[in-house]
């Protein structure tokens, strides 16, 4: 059974390759997926916001996940994201993922009905309860309107089914609070690819990245300089790619980041509704920033 120990380093939040019938495009996600564990890559979150969970049909998600499972061999983690906003909808989903070989679950925080934080410690507390797999919780207010207060935090921290949480709160006095009282068997990773070395310097673990399915290496030289407490170095590098950040972040994600995907033989820029293809401009820009950067990072000339 996962637990912290092994949450630890870049876990890629990988795009769903889809065909024009929104079904898989299995040669593409294999490919990817291939090229993710060539590059050393510690974990693979399918089927977060990234994985456009809420465009796939039921069917399709359990089919990605059981890919990605497969593909992975028991290398590293899976952790598939669980993004419905009901209870038994999401536990479901869980039981559905396990049933597939899933490691883990990253189960969002519960949207629309804006609970209170009893309300969602509760949530969070049934679900770990009833879960066949351990919980990463994922918290994500810029997303769900709903942040987790710290002190509810820490106490979940403290369930012995709950391991780690995605933060996405971009407040870091919140993250501050957060790492300062959760518990040892819990691990805090950064969910936000523009605050990963400022995220690792303040306790995180380890980060689930965006970016990292084009540029796992890159990523994970961040990872290591500031594991290593070199954070001066780690944010250097991290600078450096800013400029790809803002635009693979300019229009909703992974819309971007699936445009140039060919450049590392993912070949499926389709994305689903209500989602759109990126204007051409920032695609072009997008691709002209990223391939000097895959030239020196991941060797894909």
């Amino acid at each position: 059974m996962l637990n912290a120990t092994r949450l630890r380093g870049v876990f890629p939040a990988i795009p769903t390759p889809v065909n024009a019938d929104d079904s898989i495009n299995v040669p593409a996600a294999q490919a990817l997926i291939a090229y993710l564990l060539k590059q050393g890559i510690d974990g693979i979150v399918p089927l977060g916001g990234t994985g456009e969970y809420g465009a796939l049909a039921r069917a399709e998600r359990i089919r990605m996940c059981k890919l990605t499972v497969d593909a992975v061999q028991g290398s590293v983690p899976v952790i598939p994201g669980v993004l419905d906003p009901g209870f038994h909808d999401a536990l479901q989903a869980g039981q559905e993922f396990a049933d597939a070989g899933a490691d883990a679950l990253m189960v969002l925080t519960p949207y629309y009905t804006t609970p209170t934080q009893a309300g969602i410690r509760e949530y969070f507390l049934r679900y770990a309860d009833a879960s066949p797999l351990p919980v990463m919780i994922y918290e994500i207010p810029y997303r769900t309107r709903i942040a987790i207060a710290p002190e509810i935090l820490h106490e979940l921290s403290r369930h012995e089914n709950i391991i780690g949480m995605k933060a996405c709160n971009t407040d870091m006095y919140h993250f501050l609070r957060t790492v300062a009282g959760v518990d040892e068997s819990f691990a805090v990773f950064s969910g936000e690819d523009t605050l990963l070395p400022v995220h690792l310097a303040a306790g995180a673990r380890g980060g689930i990245v965006v970016t990292a399915s084009l540029l796992p290496t890159a990523w994970r030289k961040v990872y290591q300089l500031a594991a290593e407490g070199r954070t001066r170095e780690s944010m250097e590098l991290h600078r450096r790619l800013i400029p790809m950040m803002n635009l693979a972040f300019a229009e909703t994600n992974p819309g971007p980041m699936k445009s140039v995907m060919d450049l590392i033989g993912v070949d499926a820029p389709e994305v689903l509704d209500p989602l759109v293809a990126p204007a051409d401009g920032l695609q072009a820009a997008l691709r002209e920033e990223v391939i000097p950067l895959l030239r020196e990072f991941e060797g894909v000339a």
